[in-house]
């Protein structure tokens, strides 16, 4: 990508991070610099970022934020693109907030599309493993990084068992009935071993919640996955095509699925407390 590509790639995300929320039943409130965004009912829980067009962000600024978050106790966490608000991390940080970088990367439209693997599928609003895909990345995060894990059939049959599951399962198939995300699966003899979604606004999509059962991981799950996810959002209108990489290895993955990296995405949230 040219610079003026990246510029303008990198404002077209800036619009979908805006949007994104409000799609998904969060009401924004206003904080000046930054937006707060937060969910009413049930769903995911947001974030607070930069305002659109809005001047950079102090310390105070986040102060605000974060005391209406511990109002409303919801979490206090922000996130933004590095590169579009390059002087937020300075005040979050002064505000006491631990930041983490992720390599944001977007799809390279003429990179050579991966082949569809024989073990995936994609999911509908009313599949029977429904439950098991919404949960497997819940696993997969709690021992993040590429490492085979110990998590297996057994902890996923576990967790299936949570009534937190049957929640995400109801969240998940809606927003796939009303079109606001995609989703696929990698399934062998009946049990999902690897899944994520992408959520489309307008013509741009992001692949979130790739996840792989961790002891399944390194069987190219994720790769297929994230070329399943990528396929569909295309086929469906996408002209953009982003995500977050949970890390520098991982990122090496998705660069094999066309992804290229653009800018690093950023994310505050207070520091682990001791023994956490």
């Amino acid at each position: 990508m040219t610079d003026h590509m990246i510029d303008s790639t990198l404002s077209e995300l800036e619009r979908y991070y805006d949007t994104v929320p409000r799609v998904g039943g969060a009401r924004a409130e206003d904080f000046g610099p930054l937006t707060l965004f937060v969910q009413e009912g049930a769903g995911w829980p947001y974030y607070a970022r930069p305002a659109l067009g809005g001047p950079a962000a102090t310390a105070a600024d986040v102060r605000r934020v974060l005391a209406r978050q511990r109002e409303l106790k919801v979490p206090e966490a922000f996130e933004w693109v590095a590169e579009n608000s390059p002087s937020l991390r300075a005040a979050v940080e002064a505000a006491g907030l631990y930041v983490h970088a992720h390599p944001l990367m977007v799809l390279d439209t003429a990179a050579v599309r991966l082949p569809a693997h024989p073990e995936i599928r994609l999911l509908g609003a009313d599949d029977p493993l429904l439950t098991a895909a919404v949960t497997v990345p819940a696993l997969a995060f709690a021992a993040p990084g590429t490492a085979l894990g110990e998590a297996g059939p057994a902890e996923l049959a576990a967790a299936m068992a949570e009534p937190s599951a049957e929640e995400g399962r109801a969240r998940v198939s809606g927003m796939l009935a009303s079109g606001r995300t995609g989703m696929a699966a990698a399934v062998r003899d009946g049990l999902v071993l690897c899944s994520g979604q992408y959520n489309p606004v307008g013509d741009v999509a992001e692949v979130v919640a790739v996840g792989t059962l961790p002891s399944a991981r390194r069987q190219g799950l994720a790769l297929g996955v994230t070329g399943a996810l990528v396929a569909d959002a295309l086929t469906r209108g996408a002209r953009t095509v982003f995500l977050s990489a949970g890390d520098e290895d991982v990122a090496r993955v998705y660069a094999r699925a066309g992804f290229r990296r653009v800018a690093t995405a950023l994310i505050a949230e207070p520091p682990a407390q001791p023994g956490a």
